[in-house]
């Protein structure tokens, strides 16, 4: 990490290849209503975030991604030392987000170090994407994290073969256990005391590879992965009766998964779906099925996204546990947008649960002033059962301001 570092900083004093741009965003968050064990109605984040890049030849290029924060909520560590391996319960308060070598000769790409990989192509819910842990600590608001591994692919005019290895466990980053986006089942005695025992990280590697086939008016590919979920289990221990006292440790279970996506343009709208089986070796862990069937149309500067995410279990092992992923299936799922001019966007998106217990919308409008300064407001309502994925978030509906200054 220190050599890539150093080519980085040393860069502009040795070509003209060396490139830059970053931004600096505060955001504020207002929550009308309180929860149980969060009485906050205010939060403010404040992020710094610069990306170089350096191509040292036509074949060989480095990038980074640095982030420095802060906020108001004790959701972002006050320490800060650097952070590398993205596996504490905070955000870190500074943080390479990304760092790796990239070598492209011909029809052969290498990428080599902490990088983003992607795989599907539905949207809202992905479940071939398992290289892709996230940051839920605001569950429906949530980003991508990166991963340390060595992608190698190779690329036909037709055919693409992706492998992926990944030495080490990244796991996605849940809600504070003390916080509104964690909340408890309101049947909890009010004198119990909950203890976060941290996390049990697996040891050994990780493995995935992924076809790619582009036919005539048709795409599809096949995907394999075998490794861990990156979403957690949980462990619960009693520690004493009077009073109530419970410890929570996160563990998180071996998963393999065989999935396939595919995606039909037809005249009016493109027809996509994506679907993955996981099984798992863990006892506690269930065996299921993830589906999505999408409807996309782009239409002048509208662009409308449409489906339905499903699942089916196999297994039913899980007492306790945290997925997203999950959480958003057996619902209809859609995104719309409007772009009203180069400077100005709308965009809108929505799960509504099948059975009409839990919702979640989001709306987002967005502005540039000249080249540098944008804003962007939000405002999301979340309705449901206190049972439901998305009906226990109820109360977190909020209104949100955020300005960005690019450079």
């Amino acid at each position: 990490m220190r050599l890539a570092l150093s080519v980085l900083l040393a860069a502009p004093l040795l070509a003209q290849d060396f490139s830059h741009r970053g931004f600096l965003e505060t955001r504020v968050t207002l929550y009308p209503q309180t929860t149980r064990g969060d009485s906050g109605r205010a939060v403010g984040d404040a992020l710094l975030r610069y990306e170089p890049s350096y191509k040292a030849s036509t074949a060989l290029q480095f990038a980074a991604s640095f982030e420095a924060r802060t906020d108001t909520h004790q959701q972002v560590e006050r320490r800060w030392d650097p952070s590398w391996q993205d596996r504490s319960r905070r955000r870190p308060a500074f943080a390479v987000r990304r760092l790796s070598a990239t070598y492209h000769r011909g029809r052969f790409t290498a990428e080599a170090g902490k990088q983003f990989i992607r795989w599907g192509k539905a949207d809202i819910v992905t479940p071939t994407d398992r290289f892709a842990p996230r940051d839920f600590l605001a569950v429906v608001d949530n980003d991508f994290l990166a991963i340390t591994a060595a992608r190698v692919a190779y690329e036909t005019r037709s055919d693409s073969l992706e492998l992926v290895w990944a030495p080490r466990f990244t796991p996605s980053r849940i809600p504070l256990l003390h916080q509104r986006w964690a909340p408890l089942p309101q049947d909890l005695p009010a004198d119990l005391e909950l203890r976060d025992a941290g996390a049990r990280f697996p040891g050994g590697s990780q493995f995935g590879a992924r076809w790619n086939h582009i036919a005539s008016g048709f795409e599809w590919a096949l995907s394999f992965y075998e490794g861990f979920n990156h979403l957690p289990l949980f462990d619960a221990r009693l520690l004493s009766f009077a009073p109530p006292r419970v410890e929570v440790e996160r563990f998180y279970p071996r998963l393999r998964m065989y999935g396939a996506d595919a995606a039909w343009p037809l005249r009016w709208l493109t027809l996509k779906g994506e679907a993955a089986y996981f099984t798992s070796r863990t006892l506690q862990a269930d065996e299921y099925l993830l589906y999505v069937v999408q409807l996309e149309r782009q239409a002048g500067e509208w662009f409308f996204v449409g489906g339905y995410a499903g699942e089916a279990v196999t297994a039913s092992r899980t007492t306790l546990g945290f997925s997203p992923e999950r959480g958003f299936a057996k619902a209809f799922v859609g995104r719309a947008g409007y772009t009203i001019d180069p400077n100005r966007s709308l965009a809108l998106e929505a799960a509504i649960r099948q059975n009409g217990e839990g919702s979640w919308t989001r709306i987002e409008y967005s502005q540039a002033f000249g080249q540098h300064w944008r804003v962007t407001a939000a405002f999301a309502l979340i309705r449901g059962s206190p049972a439901d994925f998305l009906g226990q978030f109820r109360r977190n509906s909020h209104a949100a301001i955020a300005l960005r200054h690019s450079f």
